[in-house]
């Protein structure tokens, strides 16, 4: 009798191996045959950019399009966001996936026919709006493979849930909203999400490639308001006045110690950057304050806690050596955890990756000083996140325009790839979790 079952069970494995396999293969050709679709979705989104917590025109596009596939739609979620609930016609796991929506206040310079030309208002400035970091592929990848689910809903082992996020580089100044905004009103629960997959587009990457790493993908990050309060007097007596560009300029020479000799780089990485310095009206007078904004980079909880540290002790301690005080905010507006690849959850997926791009395509490289707010939805249940070439065949990645810049370029033949990526990780993960 147990070897009665043990054949049966290892005949409805084989079985059910199979009709996964197939379900791929269904997947595989319908992302082809909707490139044409992605590309135009892409396009109008990349024409159209809207800015974090302000993506009215985009989240009421990516709405309709789940309610015409018959999936229920949630909208307004942490402001413009959008949730798609697809629950399969069998048991099984809730898988979510997640694409951010938001562009930047960059002003275009590419020579594309659907460069953006909007503009708008973003800090109290006149800016232009530019999808600069790809984010309208990422939306048009998840609205396909939102499509070529709901076209196998029937042969689903689980619910998908398609997450569309407002704000990942950031709400406004005073306003809440991203991922960790998402989180709170309960986007991993109802019903309760069991894992979660997210991609982002590189421009430095070649198309065809993807990269994922376990643990510590992206940087955590803390941005900071340094202000140093002094004395203003006339510039030709300087005597007379507590400089405060002088102890600025002192601060930021003692902060680029904190990574050269108070963090160990040979574990991990880790920055700190003055990105902004606002000080003064004229030529000839010392102004009473300077401001600083910068970000703080890092991959473990003990590395924030000394780099923040140390950043306190410098730039109160310079200005009290000056005569000059240091109010120091750390984080001033923002901040995100590391980006945590859960290893166990990519060792068990990196197969899928390896199948769908094929083994050599998909690479494990160093951890990103870069940031994402996708580390919110990974604190809460395991998740990956990884990168889809964008970088045209043959591109030089040293050279390729980077993100968050007026020259930012990706090329769409590499999008099908995140599609079949999103669709395969989704029913393998099923899968596994059905035996």
């Amino acid at each position: 009798m147990k070897k009665f079952c043990l054949i049966a069970f290892s005949l409805f494995s084989l079985a059910a191996s199979a009709q996964n396999t197939k379900l791929k293969a269904t997947a595989a050709a319908k992302a082809d045959a909707l490139q044409a679709k992605l590309v135009a979705w892409r396009r109008d989104f990349h024409q159209n950019p809207e800015l974090g917590n302000r993506e009215v025109r985009t989240s009421g596009i990516i709405a309709k399009h789940l309610q015409s596939l018959g999936i229920e739609v949630k909208t307004g979620i942490a402001t413009t966001g959008v949730v798609g609930i697809l629950k399969g016609g069998k048991p099984g796991p809730v898988v979510a996936l997640r694409a951010d929506m938001d562009g930047l206040p960059v002003t275009e310079r590419v020579n594309l026919p659907f460069a953006s030309k909007i503009k708008t208002t973003y800090n109290g400035q006149d800016v232009g709006t530019m999808h600069a970091c790809g984010h309208d592929s990422h939306m048009a990848i998840l609205m396909t493979v939102a499509e070529v689910l709901s076209g196998m809903k029937k042969d689903l082992a689980g619910t998908v849930k398609f997450i569309f996020q407002p704000a990942e580089e950031g709400a406004p100044y005073g306003e809440k909203g991203g991922a960790e905004e998402m989180v709170k009103q309960g986007v991993l629960t109802n019903p309760k999400v069991d894992a979660i997959f997210g991609l982002h587009i590189n421009s430095s990457l070649e198309v065809g490639t993807i990269t994922c790493r376990p643990g510590g993908t992206m940087a955590g990050v803390n941005d900071m308001m340094i202000t140093v309060k002094g004395k203003s007097s006339h510039g030709a007596y300087p005597w007379q006045s507590v400089d405060p560009v002088v102890v600025s300029a002192q601060i930021i020479s003692g902060l680029q110690t904190i990574v050269s000799r108070n963090v160990n780089v040979t574990q991990n990485p880790a920055v700190v950057t003055i990105g902004a310095i606002k000080g003064g009206t004229r030529f000839n007078i010392i102004p009473e304050a300077v401001e600083m904004q910068g970000t703080l980079r890092f991959f473990t909880d003990a590395d924030e806690k000394l780099i923040t540290t140390r950043v306190k002790q410098i730039a109160e301690k310079t200005a009290e050596a000056y005569n000059a005080t240091a109010d120091v905010k750390i984080p001033y507006s923002n901040h995100y955890p590391v980006t945590y690849n859960d290893p166990a959850l990519t060792a068990k997926m990196l197969p899928t990756l390896q199948a769908t791009a094929g083994k050599d395509k998909v690479l494990q490289v160093p951890p990103v000083t870069g940031a994402e707010d996708f580390s919110f939805y990974q604190e809460k249940v395991p998740g990956i996140f990884f990168f889809l070439g964008g970088m045209p065949k043959g591109g030089n990645s040293l050279t390729a325009p980077p993100h968050h810049t007026p020259d930012f370029f990706i090329d769409e033949s590499g999008f099908t790839l995140g599609v079949k990526a999103l669709c395969n990780l989704t029913l393998d993960y099923m899968a596994a979790k059905s035996k």
